[in-house]
């Protein structure tokens, strides 16, 4: 009998070893990450009527974080360098949502300008009230429920990448490339407020093989640097040639031809 009991013990570890290995194979976050979209809280749970602040809302992941959040009724402060696109997020946002206008407020923002910051946030402050900050204050007195979290996500599918720095500062990207290998900016976003809404400290967000990369650098930093030193002189010489970073990993970049 307790042979018996060793046996299915035995199995039963080799098999929870197997479920986590083809997850790891197959997934496109961490394994944390995959186990609180299963089974975890819902982004709508625990986010709607929350008050939400996105840097970088004009484009990119901000951009989708702002539409999913507002999906799912959070207000939203949105900034970015770009005042006309944050007005057309803002526009799509209420056009997705029953938000309304008052519950999304835009403002302006460069981060590296610093001593606007203050502004900015006494602005954000004024429009929806510092009820937030005032209970947050309370929190912090004994060891509150906030999470701060990092996100870490790898190559996702966005005309961001128009935006990225060439060798020319003022000559923008000419090509996005194949960007086809990369994961989505909707599923990274969703990922990100499963992560959220389940307090998940870090998040490692990206299809195989650049989630292989997160592992390493987390266990075998050593060779994670030999590889990266290989891969880094690559997105070099496309950032030269104004390619998307990451374009030729996977498929040469098309000559030009007249």
């Amino acid at each position: 009998m307790d042979v018996c009991w060793s046996c299915l013990i035995v199995l039963g570890i080799a098999v929870y070893v197997l479920t986590q290995l083809l997850r790891l194979i197959f997934g496109d976050a961490d394994l944390t990450l995959l186990w609180a979209e299963k089974i975890g809280s819902t982004p709508e749970s625990k986010l709607r009527g929350k008050v939400v602040w996105i840097t970088g809302a004009s484009s990119g992941i901000g951009e989708e974080l702002a539409y999913q959040l507002s999906a799912i009724g959070a207000r939203l402060v949105l900034s970015a360098r770009r005042e006309n696109e944050l007005e057309r997020v803002k526009r799509s946002c209420l056009e997705r949502s029953s938000l309304k206008d008052e519950d999304i407020l835009v403002i302006p923002l460069d981060l590296m300008d610093r001593a606007s910051h203050k502004e900015k946030t006494e602005t954000a402050l004024k429009h929806f009230g510092d009820g937030f900050f005032k209970s947050l204050r309370t929190e912090l007195t004994d060891y509150p429920n906030i999470t701060i979290s990092t996100i870490c996500p790898g190559p996702v599918i966005s005309s961001i990448v128009h935006n990225a720095f060439t060798e020319q500062l003022e000559k923008p990207v000419s090509t996005s490339g194949d960007q086809t290998h990369k994961m989505s900016t909707e599923r990274c976003v969703h990922l990100i407020l499963v992560g959220l809404a389940n307090h998940v400290k870090e998040m490692w967000i990206a299809q195989q093989p650049f989630l292989l990369f997160c592992y390493m650098w987390q266990y075998t930093p050593t060779l994670a640097w030999y590889f990266t030193n290989i891969l880094g002189k690559k997105r070099v010489q496309n950032f030269k040639a104004g390619l998307d970073a990451d374009s030729a990993y996977f498929s040469k970049p098309k000559i030009k031809t007249t």
